[in-house]
């Protein structure tokens, strides 16, 4: 018992011990929880304070952590976030700026959803888009795939921005290492959003921003991951300010690691808009003006040029430093939107103290609100594609055959093949066979006997079938190049190589078509056709013979005494025949000229004909083929490039 009463106060003494030791442990867990507490309310008092605009939450109206904290704890379900921070202010006050923003998307502000209505073209921008579309159908079999791989990427781009909403406005914020730009976006966003510091470089993969909901395919689009994608809450006016922004903070353009310039080109490639951040050292670079903002000068109406950090220069450096960026712009080609001419916005701020990002706040918010970036980002693209493509569409010269070049060519078929050798021997065979026909029968006794017995001699000499068919061939081949060096005279080169190449195809083949036309289309087998008044000239010449004997069977009656001696009447007979007949055969001869010539132009006519139709089917039509559809091609340029009038 007494051991027993020895022992219990010892052994309460050390209950007591144990319960005041557990009262301090929960006494202590209380104090850091409220501790947590009250630096978690501290900081976003102070945070609300500096940024009355709010927080941010992931881009789909989930709240997650924009950064990680060195203080948070990632495996524990309390770890804080901006979110939880602004609800833990005060209720009162989060209920005040819900009901504000109720109230604002009912009015058709705040950053309620926006309907994802797709994007509308206007018709001049449809009929230029299908131009283009005919364009690169037309060209596929002349040009090579990489001529037209820039037209098909706009294409492209265009049919796919068509299907995503049009209410939304894609813009990026682009700029070199340390110009500021992730504390731009910050500043615009009215959050920490983006990261920054003076490691570089800092920003390493696109980070997003909406300000309203429905951009979730837009900002598939651009290839954007859901971690990376943030929604501000901020006041209604200040939402209902840039409604249907999609804002993204790019890596940077002249990052030492390639992936993030190669993030840049993907995402500037197919966004709506761009901001250019530079700043006071870094305006003049070359990498800047010479890969960007000079391929770029086209798409100065959706552009910004924003000179940053200007709080880091004294005095009036900020207005010399703004004057040369504009110079260097207009050196590069880039339209300055200035006195109410389309062109780039230059702004001057400083993200740092706030010192003008309210202006470009208002000035961004109306080029969202107008709803026509994406269609005018289209339309200098392609701009830029027609632009590309000039040197093999537009040539300053008339193209095409003239009338005096197609006679040309075929004269020069016509003599490859005879034509007018072929109508004088037509004519002088019709004059032979009149002569036949109404000469003396005397003289063409004569001229029988003298074709017989001497060579023909005084004629040229006769050549050989293999020098006429040689002497053919190069009249043909000389005609083919002489056309298609007039053909393709102006043209650009991948066009003029194809009208010589259709030209040198119709060529094969042609000098042997040509010989066989020449025998089809010569002279008709048999004798001329004879005019009517051939029998009267017949009859008049056997008249005359028929003198010339009676009279000469008188006198020789006469000498033997048969008959009376008359010398008169015989020696008339004998003498008007004799006269008579090459008086006959002349007259014939003379009319006979007119007839012989009209022969011999229809024989050389026809073979002329023949050869033109000839020529006309294998090497004209292939070649005018080629010119039409050039022509046809320069119709869809111009109609491209937004032209009035169609190619010549």
């Amino acid at each position: 018992m007494e051991q027993e009463e020895k022992e219990g106060p010892g052994h309460e003494s050390h209950q007591e011990h144990q319960e005041h030791q557990m009262d301090q442990e929960n006494q202590g867990r209380e104090d850091r929880q409220r501790q947590q507490e009250d630096r978690g309310v501290q900081e976003c008092a102070e945070s609300t304070a500096q940024e009355p605009t709010g927080h941010a939450r992931v881009a789909d109206g989930t709240e997650d952590d924009v950064l990680p904290r060195p203080d948070a704890d990632e495996d524990s379900d309390e770890a804080w976030d901006d979110g939880l921070i602004a609800r833990r202010v005060s209720e009162a006050a989060a209920a005040e700026q819900a009901a504000a923003a109720d109230k604002a998307a009912r009015s058709g502000g705040g950053g309620g959803a926006l309907p994802s209505t797709p994007l509308v073209y206007d018709a001049p921008l449809r009929s230029r888009l299908e131009a283009l579309r005919e364009l690169v159908g037309l060209s596929r079999t002349r040009l090579d795939s990489r001529t037209l791989a820039q037209a098909g990427r706009v294409l492209d781009e265009a049919a796919a921005r068509r299907r995503h909403s049009g209410q939304h406005t894609v813009v990026a914020l682009a700029g070199a290492t340390g110009s500021g730009k992730s504390q731009l976006f910050n500043a615009l966003a009215g959050v920490t959003i983006s990261e920054t510091g003076v490691r570089r470089p800092t920003t390493s993969s696109p980070i997003v921003c909406s300000w309203s909901d429905g951009a979730s395919s837009l900002i598939d689009r651009l290839g954007i991951p859901g971690r990376l994608r943030r929604r501000p809450v901020q006041s209604a006016e200040a939402e209902a300010q840039l409604r249907g922004l999609v804002l993204i903070d790019l890596p940077d353009h002249d990052s030492a690691a390639v992936r993030h310039r190669e993030q840049v080109d993907r995402v500037l490639a197919l966004v709506d808009a761009v901001i250019w951040v530079v700043d006071p050292e870094k305006y003049a670079d070359a990498v800047l003006h010479e890969r960007y903002l000079r391929p770029m000068a086209g798409h100065a109406e959706v552009m910004f040029v924003v000179l940053n950090q200007v709080d880091r220069l004294p005095g009036e450096a900020a207005e010399l430093v703004l004057d040369d960026l504009r110079r260097l712009l207009d050196e590069d080609g880039v339209a300055l939107g200035e006195y109410g001419e389309p062109g780039a916005t230059v702004l001057a701020l400083s993200a740092l103290t706030g010192d003008g990002v309210g202006e470009l706040r208002e000035v961004l918010g109306q080029f969202v609100a107008e709803r026509g970036a994406a269609a005018r980002r289209i339309s200098a693209d392609v701009d830029a594609a027609a632009w590309r493509l000039r040197s093999v569409y537009a040539t300053g010269r008339r193209i095409g055959l003239s009338e005096e070049a197609r006679d040309e060519f075929a004269d020069r078929l016509a003599d490859a093949v005879g034509a007018t050798a072929a109508g004088e021997a037509a004519e002088r065979a019709w004059l032979r066979n009149a002569n036949r026909a109404c000469g003396t029968p005397w003289l063409r006794l004569w001229r029988w006997h003298q074709d017989r017995r001497d060579p023909p001699t005084g004629r040229l000499p006769v050549r050989a079938q293999a020098d006429e068919e040689a002497t053919a061939r190069q009249r043909v081949e000389q005609a083919v190049r002489t056309l298609s060096e007039r053909a393709s005279a102006g043209l650009p080169a991948p066009w003029a190589q194809a009208v010589r190449e259709a030209a040198v195809r119709g060529a094969q083949g042609l000098p042997e078509a040509l010989d066989d036309l020449a025998a089809r289309a010569g002279l008709p087998p048999g004798r001329p056709p004879r005019p009517g008044w051939w029998p009267v000239a017949v009859l008049a010449q056997a008249g005359m013979t028929l003198l010339q004997v009676v009279g000469g069977l008188w006198l020789v009656g006469q000498i033997v005494g048969v008959m009376a001696p008359n010398l008169g009447v015989p020696v008339l007979l004998m003498v008007a025949g004799i006269v008579g007949g090459p008086l006959v055969e002349w007259s014939c001869r003379m009319a006979a000229r007119g007839p012989a010539r009209r022969y011999g132009h229809d024989a050389e006519r026809r073979l002329r004909e023949a050869a033109a139709g000839c020529g006309r089917a294998r090497v004209l039509d292939p070649v005018a083929s080629e010119l039409l559809r050039y022509r046809e091609v320069r119709e869809q340029y111009a109609r491209v490039t937004g032209a009035v009038a169609g190619a010549r």
